[in-house]
């Protein structure tokens, strides 16, 4: 049989076309329904761990002197409860700590994520829904991505900005260091805001590496919707918040209002946290409360000085209080952490 020409061939198929074009009539602009776009997913692949696109840096444990010695309670053969100082640290246990296998500070990626699935919203988009009940205090699933640069964010958000895009997944957890779970995550990136989350992000040192988790910050039931407070940076025009909180702030990128409070108030507020261990050296030992008549407990970023040795670190900030323990993080001068019981210190608060 001879080759058919080429020329003749296209000929063809252009005279086919043609043809339909004429059936077809004028052409007819299609546009698929806005439900259908926004329930589409952004396609992305899935990772378990962050991958470095950028230089990865690990810190040694045992320069940070982070470690436990915790041991069996009666009754129970496992360890490092809501009473480990690593884990009040916001660090997982390492080969440094006397725990052993049984240890339940493990890192994230030993640790059961919380079951969850993918939903549709009204407003919102993509969302997440709790397939299981989750108790306060719980870990929930890692955030995860690529883990790039801030001169490689910056060229990201630009190119997404000029594509028209308006979900951004990044999340910065050092100086030049963002997770951007765009391309590559989890389903932690279907996560949605909320003015007042049932979630929230804790940046936790994992074998040497920051990393970020989510944690239930109250009792979760099954086929709630997870969201955490994103403290959006504006990039672009302004988004609208429809969380439909009862303190909604109507706009992402807007902050939640803290009142100022003055040095005697915050005084008093660590004096009520301490009290509860039976004890104050100075202060007010009444509870605190504000003007409302509620009952007060956070005293997080003011600044203290512990009555120490002149050779021994003093000026220290308060970073976190565990109410179970009834003990503060102190944060010290030269970045060294102390997790203390004030009730046994001389202290005082410092105004700046």
């Amino acid at each position: 049989m001879p080759a058919m020409n080429k020329n003749s061939e296209r000929s063809h198929i252009g005279n086919v076309f043609n043809k339909l074009l004429k059936q077809i009539g004028n052409p007819v602009d299609f546009e698929l329904p806005d439900w259908f776009n926004k329930w589409k997913p952004m396609p992305y692949t899935f990772i378990k761990r962050n991958i470095y696109l950028t230089k990865k840096i690990k810190r040694r444990l045992e320069d940070d002197g982070i470690f436990c010695s915790c041991s069996p309670s009666q009754g129970s053969s496992s360890v490092c409860g809501r009473d480990c100082h690593c884990g009040m640290l916001l660090s997982s246990c390492s080969s440094v700590c006397k725990c052993g296998s049984s240890c339940l500070n493990k890192p994230f990626q030993h640790r059961p994520v919380k079951k969850m699935k993918l939903v549709q919203t009204e407003k919102c988009g993509s969302g997440i829904v709790a397939d299981e009940d989750i108790k306060q205090g719980e870990f929930v699933i890692e955030y995860v991505g690529e883990v790039i640069d801030d001169k490689t964010c910056e060229e990201r958000l630009w190119n997404m900005k000029h594509r028209g895009e308006t979900n951004f997944y990044l999340c910065e957890i050092n100086r030049d260091m963002v997770i951007d779970a765009t391309y590559k995550g989890n389903k932690s990136r279907y996560i949605n805001h909320s003015c007042c989350p049932n979630t929230e992000m804790q940046k936790w040192i994992i074998d040497g590496e920051t990393r970020i988790g989510i944690f239930a910050t109250r009792d979760v039931k099954k086929g709630e919707h997870l969201t955490y407070d994103y403290q959006f940076v504006q990039f672009g025009a302004d988004q609208d918040c429809h969380c439909g909180a009862r303190g909604c702030r109507r706009k992402l990128g807007v902050r939640p209002t803290k009142p100022k409070m003055s040095s005697v108030a915050a005084l008093k507020l660590v004096a009520c946290q301490v009290y509860q261990n039976g004890g104050l050296h100075i202060g007010n030992s009444q509870p605190f409360h504000n003007q409302r008549g509620t009952r007060s407990c956070n005293c997080i970023g003011e600044v203290i000085r512990i009555s120490r040795p002149t050779n021994q670190r003093s000026f220290g900030i308060i970073k976190r209080f565990d109410r179970y323990s009834k003990k503060h993080s102190i944060m010290f001068e030269d970045g060294g952490i102390e997790f203390l019981d004030m009730s046994k210190e001389e202290w005082e608060l410092v105004t700046l």
